[in-house]
């Protein structure tokens, strides 16, 4: 259970153990600390008809993996045992509806860039509900087009869960809150449409959907691929293309996804309404067969709900 004062969960896994929260540390001098070496993932449990189920586990450590390969980090523990490990944590932190953290990382070692250290894995699990607020599912967010762009190509790889990926997304995230905005939209080094600060978009144009390409410097995301096949079997049409940042002004619906950000409607950018100012109904559709997936409305036919 989680502690009352703090809403910490009681247990972590750390290095193939399940050990009490507190107790998981790491060294000052860890070379993620210092360099931002670590990947990670965020994945989600839903409570189902048929008991609590994590939501493309395999699909999202797999990603962890080819994450680790890009920075030439070798995880030492196999696909099955981290798989096992995000489902430990939650049965022994009771948790049926979750977030899971699973994150490796460059520990202590050598000093440098290139210093050869030990790699750390842990995974973490607690309660989290909409990522973007209370009731932003529903009702919408207010987005702003950053001043900051995403990296371009042959630089960082986007396509890396990799935390030091995410200081862009903080730079993109706070800007906008300071600015009194939900959140904030990246355009690529091109200057077309890119990402969220940590989800993917999709643009609605005449019932279709419309979603920025993987060389966009954005992360090919697990709810985004998923969406683009729930929409594809359910009918509706997308679109993989380049995207100006001037649709954002003329599409009629928009909305963000992915792990934490769920399926958030965006109402407005830059101060401009999104078509009806509401979630329109083809966002509203999606939302139908994402939530359904997991409230047994949607079949699951490709296998994404793997019991805890």
């Amino acid at each position: 259970m989680s502690n009352p004062k703090t809403q910490y969960p009681a247990w972590i896994w750390q290095n193939g153990a399940i050990k009490p929260w507190a107790e998981a540390t790491a060294h000052v001098m860890s070379h993620a600390l210092h360099y931002g070496s670590s990947v990670f993932e965020g994945i989600r449990s839903y409570q189902t008809p048929s008991g609590p189920a994590i939501f493309r586990l395999s699909d999202h450590n797999r990603r962890l993996y080819a994450s680790a390969r890009i920075y030439d980090m070798q995880i030492p523990y196999t696909l099955d045992e981290i798989n096992a490990a995000c489902r430990e944590v939650l049965r022994r932190n009771e948790l049926t509806k979750g977030y899971l953290r699973p994150l490796a990382y460059r520990g202590l070692g050598g000093f440098g860039l290139s210093a050869e250290t030990p790699i750390e894995v842990v995974v973490a699990a607690w309660a989290m509900g909409p990522y973007l607020g209370e009731g932003v599912l529903e009702q919408g967010i207010d987005a702003c087009v950053s001043s900051w762009q995403r990296f371009a190509p042959n630089t960082i790889p986007a396509g890396a869960t990799a935390g030091g990926n995410y200081l862009s997304g903080q730079l993109i995230a706070r800007d906008a809150r300071r600015l009194g905005f939900g959140e904030g939209i990246a355009l690529a080094s091109t200057g077309l449409l890119s990402e969220g600060a940590g989800e993917n978009l999709f643009l609605v144009f005449d019932g279709a959907l419309h979603t920025t390409p993987v060389s966009a410097a954005l992360l090919n995301g697990i709810t985004r691929n998923s969406l683009i096949t729930l929409a594809r079997d359910a009918g509706i049409a997308v679109v993989e293309r380049d995207l100006p940042r001037e649709y954002l002004y003329l599409c009629d619906e928009l909305f963000m996804c992915g792990t934490a950000a769920e399926i958030t409607p965006i109402r407005s950018v830059d101060g401009r309404q999104v078509g009806a100012g509401k979630a329109g109904p083809v966002t509203r559709r999606i939302q139908e067969l994402f939530f359904g997936l997991f409230e047994g409305r949607t079949p699951d036919k490709y296998g994404w709900l793997e019991p805890v």
